[in-house]
């Protein structure tokens, strides 16, 4: 995902990730940051903690929220 992923794709990404996570498999979101948008982290931060609220009825963080780099990524494991 991109730090403006649209709604649209977001709830799709979601959907998929709900299936994946009654199959009991683990789902790895991962914000990437390209030129202008390392300058604004905040708003990766903000979309994975808003993935995290969709899915905390069927889903939990395996750890916290990690800035690698260019990357930003949460894991998540079924409860």
């Amino acid at each position: 995902m991109r730090p403006k992923t649209d709604e649209h794709d977001l709830a799709y990404k979601l959907k998929h990730a709900r299936n994946f996570l009654e199959q009991k498999n683990k789902v790895k979101f991962t914000v990437q940051f390209r030129g202008r948008e390392m300058a604004y982290k905040q708003f990766g931060r903000a979309l994975l903690e808003r993935v995290l609220e969709s899915l905390e009825d069927v889903a939990k963080p395996e750890g916290e929220i990690k800035s690698e780099g260019r990357n930003m990524s949460v894991i998540m494991t079924q409860k």
